[in-house]
């Protein structure tokens, strides 16, 4: 579903900034969920996918800070 109009009215935000904010908590959120599945892959002695879940965090993590760092940027003009 698209929509071709700024719908900012309806959240008190506009879409841009919005989408801004809906990045960053799905970057910390899958951080978050991450760490349960290195868990269980550890607990079944899986290295190599426990691993590939800590490189998947470290990107979620990554992607949270940039778009901390950007929000704030534009907060602050």
């Amino acid at each position: 579903m698209t929509s071709t109009g700024e719908t900012g009215s309806v959240t008190g935000t506009k879409d841009k900034d919005y989408n801004i904010l809906w990045f960053t908590q799905a970057c910390l959120d899958n951080a978050l969920r991450l760490e349960t599945y290195i868990q269980d892959a550890e607990r079944d002695g899986d290295t190599e996918l426990a691993e590939f879940f800590r490189r998947a965090q470290g990107e979620s993590r990554k992607g949270a800070e940039q778009g901390k760092q950007l929000l704030a940027s534009r907060l602050a003009r």
